[in-house]
C-alpha cells in the first residue's frame, strides 16, 4: 500500500508554510574577532540520525538513546527502524538506520560534542570514511536554523542523496505540518516542495522493501520484516470465563496441547490470555494472572516446536508483562494501551520488546456503555485515540519501531463501528499519518475472531459457530492492510491470509 502517495494532498499545507520562510536568511552563527559565537534560545527541537553495523546493532541503538537522554537530549519521537545495504563502501555488513526528534538546551556545537563523545565511548574509532561503526550519530536539523562552521553543517549536507537517512527523517513528520519548526525544516530542503518532494525524488515509499532497504521490528535477537507476509497469532485463553473457549486450557497439559495444535496449523505467534477481556468480565489480580500464566509459559518455552515462533502475553498489568518477558515471552499485548496501569509504558520501554497498543475506551466494565460508544467518525477517532496512547508510550521511551497498532474490534465498539473499522483500515493509517508517518507504517493487528458482532450479523449465538465469519473478516482486514491477525481457528485463517497475500502480490 503506497500510503505516502495517499497523503500527498498535505503538500498544500507544506507549500503554505514554506512560503513564510522563503527568502529567510536564518544564520545560527555570526562571526566575531575571536571566531564564531553561538546564538540560541533556551530549548530547540533537533533531529538526530542513528546508524550501526558493528556488533549487536539494536543494543547499540538502545545504549546510544539512553546516553543521549542522560546528556540533556529529551527524545520525543522515533522513526521506523530500517535495515539497509551499505552505501559508498559496500564491502561491509548491513546497517540499521533510524532517526529521532528531541528537545535540548545544548547549543549546536555542544550537541555535536556530546554525540561525538557517545560515539567514542561506544567504541567508534576514526577508521575509514563510511566504513563500519558501532554507532554513528549525525545532526540533521537544529531548531529553525542553518549552521555553517568548520566542523558542523546543518542541515546535514548529504541528507538529500541518502534514502537511508531520508526515510527515517520523513517518518518523524506528519502529513500535516504541525509547527513553524517543522515548516522551517521543509523550507531548508533543496527542493521547492519541501522534504516530501525530496523523498519522492529519491524514490519515496517505493524504495522500501527493495533495493536493500526494509523496515524491521526487533524481536529478541531477530529482525522481523512484517511486510513479507501476514502473520497469524493463535489465541490460548488460560481463563475459566473467556467468551469463546473459557475453561478449556486452564491446566498446563491442556494449554501445551493447544499450543502444539496451533503451531501445527501454522501459527506464527501464540498469545496467552490469563484474564478474560470480554465486556463486563470480573477483573482479577496481578497474582491471579501470574498463577495462571507462568506455569504454562515455563512449559511452552521448552517445546522444540516453538523454535522460530513468538510468544505474546495479553495483559494490562506491567508486573505480569515484566515477569512474562523474563520467563521467555517476546511481546506485550495490552488491550488498554497503557491506560489501566500507569507503569506499563515505562516497564515496556525498559523491557525493550514489541508492544501492541490497542484502542479501547474505559475499562472492561464500562467500555460498552453509551458514552464510550459515541463516535462521529469512528475511524478518525480511533486513530486519534491510538495516536494519543502511542505518543505517551514514546515519551516514556518506547520507540516507534517497537509499536504494533490495534484498532480494537469489539472493544467500546458496536456492530456498525466494527464494520466501519474493518473496511476503514487504510483510513486509520492515513489519519495516523497526519500526526506521525512512522506510526502509520507500524504493523497493524486485528482481532475479529468469533466476536459478538459476527454472531449478530450471521445469527450465530455460539462463538464457536463464528469461524466462517471470522475468515471473511480476516480476509477483509488483510486486504485492507492488516499485518497480523489474532484468531482462535488458526488453520482456516492461515489459508485465508496466504490467499490474500498472493492477491496483494499480484497487484504490486
Amino acid at each position: 500500500m503506497k500510503l505516502f502517495r495517499q497523503t500527498l494532498p498535505a503538500q498544500l499545507a507544506v507549500d503554505k508554510f514554506i512560503k513564510r520562510f522563503t527568502g529567510s536568511s536564518f544564520r545560527f552563527l555570526h562571526s566575531s574577532p575571536d571566531g564564531f559565537v553561538e546564538v540560541h534560545s533556551p530549548e530547540n527541537e533537533v533531529v538526530i540520525a542513528l546508524g550501526s553495523n558493528v556488533g549487536d546493532r539494536v543494543h547499540n541503538f538502545n545504549e546510544a538513546l539512553q546516553m543521549m537522554k542522560k546528556s540533556g537530549i529529551s527524545i520525543t519521537r522515533h522513526g521506523c527502524l530500517y535495515e539497509t545495504a551499505p552505501a559508498y563502501v559496500t564491502d561491509q555488513p548491513h546497517f540499521l538506520n533510524s532517526a529521532v526528534r528531541a528537545i535540548t538546551k545544548l547549543g549546536p556545537h555542544e550537541l555535536l560534542g556530546v554525540l561525538k563523545k557517545i560515539e567514542k565511548e561506544m567504541g567508534r574509532t576514526k577508521g575509514i570514511r563510511y566504513g563500519p561503526r558501532p554507532i554513528d550519530l549525525d545532526i540533521l536539523f537544529y531548531g529553525k536554523f542553518r549552521v555553517n562552521s568548520d566542523v558542523l553543517t546543518v542541515p546535514h549536507e548529504r541528507i538529500w542523496e541518502r534514502p537511508f537517512v531520508m526515510a527515517p527523517l520523513i517518518d518523524l513528520l506528519g502529513s500535516d505540518v504541525e509547527s513553524d519548526t517543522v515548516a522551517r525544516w521543509h523550507s531548508l530542503s533543496i527542493h521547492s516542495g519541501g522534504l516530501f518532494e525530496s523523498w519522492e525524488k529519491l524514490g519515496g515509499e517505493g524504495l522500501v522493501g527493495r533495493d536493500g532497504m526494509k523496515r524491521v521490528l526487533p524481536v529478541g535477537k531477530t529482525l522481523w520484516d512484517w511486510c513479507e507476509r501476514t502473520s497469524v497469532m493463535g489465541v490460548v485463553n488460560l481463563t475459566p470465563d473467556s467468551f469463546s473457549d473459557g475453561g478449556k486450557f486452564q491446566s498446563v497439559d491442556a494449554a501445551v496441547s493447544q499450543v502444539q495444535s496451533l503451531i501445527s496449523e501454522g501459527a506464527d505467534i501464540v498469545d496467552f490470555g490469563p484474564q478474560s477481556t470480554r465486556p463486563m468480565a470480573d477483573r482479577i489480580s496481578t497474582q491471579e494472572e501470574l498463577d495462571r500464566l507462568i506455569p504454562v509459559l515455563e512449559a511452552v518455552v521448552k517445546m522444540p516446536e516453538m523454535t522460530g515462533k513468538l510468544i505474546s502475553v495479553d495483559t494490562f498489568y506491567s508486573e505480569v508483562a515484566s515477569e512474562a518477558i523474563s520467563k521467555g515471552a517476546h511481546m506485550v499485548n495490552d488491550v488498554s494501551g497503557g491506560q489501566l496501569d500507569a507503569n506499563m509504558n515505562k516497564v515496556v520501554a525498559d523491557l525493550g520488546v514489541p508492544y501492541v497498543v490497542m484502542h479501547m475506551r474505559g475499562d472492561l466494565t464500562t467500555m460498552q456503555n453509551c458514552e464510550n460508544l459515541e463516535y462521529d467518525d469512528v475511524c478518525k477517532q480511533v486513530a486519534c485515540g491510538l495516536y494519543s496512547r502511542i505518543a505517551d508510550a514514546e515519551m516514556s521511551g518506547v520507540p516507534a519501531w517497537r509499536i504494533i497498532t490495534d484498532p480494537g474490534l469489539g472493544f467500546s465498539k458496536n456492530t456498525k463501528h466494527n464494520l466501519e473499522l474493518l473496511m476503514g483500515l487504510p483510513k486509520i493509517r492515513a489519519e495516523l499519518a497526519r500526526k506521525s508517518l512512522a506510526i502509520s507504517h507500524a504493523p497493524m493487528l486485528i482481532g475479529p475472531s468469533r466476536k459478538r458482532f459476527l454472531g449478530e450479523i450471521c445469527n450465530r449465538p455460539s462463538a464457536t459457530d463464528r469461524d466462517p465469519a471470522t475468515v471473511a473478516s480476516v480476509t477483509a482486514g488483510v486486504l485492507g492492510g492488516a499485518n497480523i491477525v489474532r484468531v482462535h481457528n488458526v488453520q482456516d485463517n492461515v489459508d485465508a491470509a496466504k490467499l490474500c497475500d498472493a492477491m496483494l502480490k499480484c497487484q504490486s
